[in-house]
């Protein structure tokens, strides 16, 4: 077919009126569609931000001697605080950027108990920052001077914008960490963990029946995989336990909200992550501790040693365990678990494999969700990891396949400000 070029015929004496109608319509269509792509590629991103905020607490009896009851004291109240802020933000003007906050410490002082909280929003890049730091000073005096929860100075509230990078680390302080010796070696045939081995564990239970491992990464927050809902995501019908038994459970929460990546789509094993907030938050012991998350940038070597655990089954069509068990696997290279014979073009970005081609160390059903952790020099834990998917449970060349937490931290942070 040959195509005829437009021009100006000499018979026709100019574009009819209805060809420059044509012509206007098709210019006004690209003028819209250029003005749409470019707002959207151009549209301001979203950012996570830190605030630092201090205020003054009122006739609090701390000092007077009293000792260990002076822990337990400060402790309730970190935990009033806290409650105290979330309630702040997450009713007011600003309740769409506001994420989370922390008490980071707790100084009593001759008239009171002074509180530093880190608070977490989210906010569009072409905002402007001072305008956001009076804003939500202005909240929080505000609202904390019209508060009966605690006696508090409102006077001496103050707020300043903090660095993403200091922000992070005050917020991530203190994770990781464990009091439990370190000896572990399978969970399919049935090691069982020692009492506070894995702070991290939880175990998310669909109508009071275990269903899939979780890691604590916050006093609120759980990651686990988008795959344990896909029959049901309905938040208030999930609770989650702590300890190393599901029944007697060392304590149980109600989930609060369960958000699944937005691509997550089953059957497919691409983007098999969730975060699950849960209420009333949980309080740091030996054993329930937050694991810590690792940066984007940070790479796994493959043939390090990693660790799982979980309740799930001892072998394939075994049923979940009341104890939580344990083992050391190493980290196979995506190369390797590309082979024809292992898991060919099934591996997709955002999978790391994990365990031994000889097969006999594996998760199996019931792990799902569950953590996959390795340790630096200095012995803090990180989760690199979450329980995904696989063929059978510890066959021969078909590893553990598992969400590669660095490749989603980014989304992590933008649900929880983590």
């Amino acid at each position: 077919m040959m195509y005829r070029a437009v021009g100006f015929g000499s018979r026709s004496g100019g574009l009819k009126p209805w060809m420059i109608a044509l012509l206007i319509l098709l210019l006004l269509i690209v003028v819209a569609v250029t003005i749409g792509l470019l707002a959207h590629f151009l549209a301001p991103g979203q950012k996570i931000e830190y605030y630092r905020g201090t205020f003054k607490i009122l006739d609090v009896p701390i000092g007077s001697n009293s000792g260990q009851n002076d822990i337990y004291q400060l402790k309730d109240l970190k935990e009033m605080s806290e409650n105290l802020v979330d309630e702040i933000f997450i009713d007011s003007a600003l309740n769409k950027h506001y994420i989370n906050n922390r008490v980071v410490k707790l100084t009593p002082e001759k008239d009171g108990v002074k509180a530093d909280v880190i608070m977490v929003f989210q906010f569009p890049y072409a905002a402007q920052g001072s305008v956001r730091e009076k804003k939500i000073h202005s909240l929080l005096s505000q609202k904390l001077r019209n508060t009966r929860a605690l006696a508090i100075n409102a006077s001496l509230v103050h707020v300043n914008a903090m660095s993403s990078s200091t922000g992070k680390l005050t917020i991530q302080a203190c994770c990781g960490k464990r009091v439990v010796p370190l000896i572990v070696n399978r969970i399919m045939s049935g090691d069982i963990a020692a009492k506070a081995a894995w702070p991290w564990q939880a175990s998310l239970q669909h109508n009071n029946i275990h269903q899939c491992g979780a890691t604590l990464i916050s006093n609120t927050w759980l990651v686990t995989a988008a795959h344990c809902f896909k029959r049901n995501a309905n938040p208030y019908q999930w609770t989650v336990s702590f300890g190393t038994t599901i029944d007697p459970p060392l304590m149980k929460r109600n989930v609060k909200r369960i958000v699944l990546h937005e691509r997550y789509h089953s059957p497919a094993r691409e983007y098999d992550i969730a975060v699950v907030q849960f209420s009333p938050r949980v309080t740091f012991t030996d054993d329930v501790r937050r694991v810590c998350l690792p940066e984007a940038s940070v790479s796994i070597r493959p043939n390090s040693t990693v660790y799982i655990t979980g309740f799930g089954a001892l072998y394939y069509g075994g049923e979940s365990q009341n104890d939580l068990r344990e083992a050391r696997l190493k980290t196979i290279s995506d190369d390797m678990c590309k082979q024809p014979h292992v898991y060919g073009s099934d591996i997709k970005f955002g999978m790391i494999c994990a365990g031994y081609l000889d097969g006999i160390y594996d998760a199996c059903r019931g792990d799902s969700g569950g953590p996959l952790v390795i340790k630096d020099l200095r012995d803090t834990w990180y989760l690199i990891g979450i329980v995904s998917w696989g063929d059978n449970c510890g066959q021969k060349n078909k590893p553990g396949v598992y969400t590669m937490v660095t490749y989603y931290r980014n989304w992590i942070a933008s649900k929880t400000g983590l």
